[in-house]
C-alpha cells in the first residue's frame, strides 16, 4: 500500500519534545519574556543579576526551565523557582515562588512537568510539604493548583514597604 492520499504524500506529525533542566545564565532573556508573561517586568540583565545571585543558594533555592526542542535550538518556554523557607513558627517547607508557561504552551503538561520537579528537589533536600501563593484573580492557576494536588489552606493580603 502506498504512503500518499490521491497523490498527497503522507505528513506525519511529531509532538514536540520537552526537556527540563536547570536555569542556567543564558537563559536571563527568555526568562525575561516570560516573566512579562507572569505580570512582572524585569530586563534580562535584571534576570541575569538575579541568577547569579540564586546560584549562591543552591541547597536552599533552584529554579528549572522547561526546553522546546526545535531543529534550531532549545527554546526555554517555561520556568519554575523554589526556594527552602525556614521559620520558627513551623517546620521548613519548599515554596514556589513562580511558575510561568509560555502563552502557546499552556495545558501541554509542562507545568505539571515542573512541578514534578520542583516535587523531587525538594525530597531531595528533606523537605516534606510544598507550597505556592497565586494572586486572588488568577483563577486558571488555581485550578491548576488544585488538579496538582494542592490544598487552599488560607487567603491572605500582602504588605510591602519599599526601603530608600
Amino acid at each position: 500500500m502506498s504512503d500518499s492520499l490521491a497523490g498527497h504524500p503522507k505528513v506525519t506529525s511529531h509532538a514536540p519534545t520537552f526537556t527540563v533542566r536547570p536555569m542556567l545564565l543564558e537563559d536571563a532573556k527568555e526568562i525575561s519574556v516570560l516573566s512579562a508573561q507572569l505580570g512582572y517586568q524585569a530586563s534580562s540583565e535584571a534576570i541575569a543579576q538575579r541568577i547569579v545571585q540564586m546560584s549562591s543558594h543552591t541547597g536552599s533555592h533552584a529554579a528549572f526551565v522547561t526546553c522546546m526542542q526545535s531543529m534550531q535550538a532549545d527554546e526555554v518556554i517555561g520556568w519554575i523557582e523554589v526556594t527552602i523557607m525556614h521559620e520558627l513558627q513551623s517546620p521548613s517547607f519548599a515554596l514556589i515562588t513562580g511558575l510561568v508557561v509560555n502563552d502557546a504552551y499552556r495545558s501541554q503538561g509542562i507545568g505539571k512537568r515542573l512541578c514534578a520537579e520542583v516535587e523531587a528537589w525538594s525530597r531531595e533536600q528533606g523537605v516534606a510539604k510544598i507550597r505556592v501563593t497565586s494572586r486572588i484573580a488568577r483563577e486558571d492557576a488555581h485550578r491548576f493548583y488544585l488538579r496538582e494536588g494542592f490544598e487552599r489552606i488560607k487567603t491572605w493580603a500582602v504588605f510591602e514597604k519599599m526601603l530608600s
